[in-house]
């Protein structure tokens, strides 16, 4: 390809013509996909967490009688199925499909009408999810969905469940191929492997992770079907193993934790060098650290069923690998903080929400660590004690590593800039919010609280735990209403971006904003993984 002419990119707005509906539905482009993965994705986010507000109010205080127990059990159901399958996993789809064949000096992904695929097969897999609602009841079996109980319900939710998470599956595994195909075979000349953005690198550990998880999952839920449907035994205890079920649900859903938190990383990995004008510190360490997590993640799925009491090796051993996960974590959180290091940090909101993912989520991996260790983990599982470190861990990846990505690329996908002070003041919402929210529950969990009841008695101390939580609940929704309003404001009145207004290092940042449909008209030469930044550097050596 041709060598662009100047040495900087030049300030400046490309609008393409939005065309009507009809080219939005009909589209293949990946930035349009990647919008459309995005829009979806977060109006499933907000019913999510309007279900989990609902659930707040029951928990408020003691002997609650908001919900009936039919009702609440049908709304954790959905709440967890909701932010963990249709928001979390295709989120990181969303920022991938705009962004990487960017990232990589693609003009599109490999399979353009797979890519649309993929996102029609998620909404109707959400669709076919919520429809349950409408024959009867929802599930209510747990977002997890053990056997006895999910075979013995009786209602058809639970069967629009298996049908639903199929068919979102499908959606993720085709995705997941077209990423594979085109990181590996559609990069620009002189991007390497070992040049490519930390982004890219996590998209597709992401999606081998979900290539090797995904169809375990599906055979699970396929014999859940026929158990509930056909008459087959698959785990019936008289006939079949009752545990097979949670042995194929956590080798997939263990896994899918780091394929929900990988591509967060990789986001941080993106802002943090930008904003603290540094490299990123240990570059091949941290590509290193994201495929060592990948690897032992299909080791540790056992952590989650210490308590069907496995023989004292198989716990070691799942206690030793859980543990041995902790060193290439600790690696990234040792090159992010190395990144920050002596740096000109500037914090902008992007910055901000970088910083707080990286507090927040070492709080959920430290109490991972104890949660590894069994004797430890026998006496605080199932209680909100694991709910609190579950939310540390995920719910950081969506509120903070996600929303600084959306703030990091908001002026690329739209050409306009956020809201400086209303995006600081939702960080700090945020940030107050979810501890609010979440670490009260360590203390309810310590205190012997369990998690998925519907009321509990008056013990000392629980209503205000409780209370806390509830209250942080809403100012967690408040932050997110701000950057919503910031979203959609600034798309309208936003001051106009320009092609790179962070002084970035990766290539999406070359073209304009919003880039043409065919992303480039000519690309720099590639010659490490900040081509960006080795423009600007060659262009100050001429002035000198």
């Amino acid at each position: 390809m041709a060598t662009q002419s100047h040495p900087v990119p030049v300030a400046g707005v490309a609008a393409p013509d939005s065309g009507g509906l009809r080219s939005w539905l009909s589209t293949v482009d990946h930035k349009r996909i990647g919008i459309m993965y995005l829009v979806l994705t977060l109006f499933f986010f907000l019913v999510g967490g309007l279900m989990a507000l609902a659930i707040r109010i029951q928990l408020e205080t003691a002997d609650g009688k908001q919900l009936s127990p039919d009702l609440y059990d049908q709304l954790f159901t959905m709440h967890g199925t909701t932010m963990i399958f249709l928001f979390v996993i295709p989120i990181m789809a969303a920022f991938g499909n705009y962004m990487v064949p960017l990232q990589i000096g693609a003009r599109d992904m490999a399979f353009p009408r797979l890519n649309a695929m993929s996102f029609w097969l998620l909404l109707f897999g959400g669709i076919v999810l919520y429809s349950s609602f409408l024959f009867g009841s929802a599930p209510e079996s747990g977002w997890t969905s053990y056997p006895p109980l999910s075979v013995l319900d009786p209602g058809l939710g639970q069967d629009f469940w298996i049908v639903g998470l199929h068919i979102v599956g499908l959606s993720s595994i085709t995705g997941a191929i077209n990423f594979i195909c085109t990181i590996h075979n559609m990069r620009a000349p002189g991007m390497r492997l070992s040049r490519m953005p930390l982004f890219t690198w996590t998209i597709d550990i992401y999606s081998i992770m979900i290539i090797a998880s995904a169809p375990v999952f599906a055979g699970a839920l396929t014999m859940l079907l026929l158990d509930r449907n056909f008459g087959t035994n698959f785990y019936d205890p008289s006939g079949g193993n009752v545990l097979l079920y949670q042995h194929l649900f956590w080798f997939y859903s263990h896994p899918v934790v780091y394929v929900m938190a990988l591509p967060g990383f990789g986001m941080i990995s993106e802002i943090l060098p930008v904003f603290s004008r540094k490299p990123l510190f240990g570059y091949k360490a941290l590509v290193y650290s994201v495929v060592a997590i990948a690897f032992l993640g299909f080791l540790v799925w056992g952590h989650h069923m210490f308590a069907v009491q496995f023989s004292t090796p198989v716990a070691v051993w799942f206690m030793i690998a859980s543990m041995a996960i902790a060193v290439p974590t600790g690696v990234k959180i040792f090159n992010w903080v190395g990144t920050m290091w002596m740096g000109r940090i500037r914090f902008e909101p992007p910055m901000l929400f970088a910083v707080g993912f990286i507090g927040l989520f070492m709080i959920g991996g430290l109490s991972g660590i104890f949660l590894a260790a069994f004797p430890v983990d026998l006496q605080v599982t199932d209680s909100y004690f694991v709910v609190a470190h579950f939310h540390y861990v995920l719910g950081t990846v969506p509120v903070f590593a996600v929303l600084g990505g959306l703030h990091y690329w908001y002026p690329k996908m739209t050409g306009r800039m956020l809201d400086r002070g209303l995006a600081i003041r939702s960080f700090w919402v945020l940030f107050i919010g979810f501890n609010l929210t979440f670490f009260p529950m360590h203390a309810l969990g310590l205190s012997g609280m369990p998690r998925r009841i519907v009321t509990y008695a008056d013990h000392p101390g629980w209503a205000l735990m409780n209370q806390l939580a509830t209250v942080g609940s809403f100012v967690l929704s408040i932050g997110v209403l701000m950057v919503v309003w910031n979203c959609l404001k600034s798309l309208r009145d936003g001051r106009i971006a320009g092609n790179d207004p962070w002084r970035a290092n990766s290539l999406e940042w070359w073209t304009t904003s919003p880039p043409p449909a065919h992303n480039f008209d000519s690309l720099p030469p590639i010659r490490s993984e900040r081509p960006l930044w080795d423009l600007r550097k060659a262009a100050e050596e001429q002035k000198v």
